[in-house]
């Protein structure tokens, strides 16, 4: 994992810090839901969702990602760095799909 936290990254962090928030209250209501006893295609249904917040936060990082990080390696011109990026992406997908 790199250390370094890029420009993408950080020029977004207060809009992802609140979508994780909001994911976070997402997974305290289906913790309140199993121990209520929820109906349990309720609870899958609100999992399903839970789900789909966190992939979308998923994807902007990667957005944010390619167009900074990525867009500044290949500004650099440095195929080592630029490889190193891809590779960083690429594995990212992985882990991601």
């Amino acid at each position: 994992m790199a250390d370094e936290v890029g420009p993408g990254y950080h020029d977004a962090k207060s809009k992802y810090l609140a979508r994780l928030k909001r994911i976070e209250g997402q997974v305290r209501g289906l913790h309140r839901m199993v121990d209520e006893d929820t109906y349990c295609i309720d609870v899958l249904t609100q999992i399903a969702a839970t789900t789909k917040a966190l992939e979308s936060v998923s994807l902007a990082l990667v957005e944010d990602h390619m167009h900074h990080c990525v867009h500044d390696a290949v500004a650099s011109e440095d195929s080592a760095v630029i490889e190193e990026k891809l590779d960083e992406v690429l594995a990212a997908m992985r882990r991601l799909m």
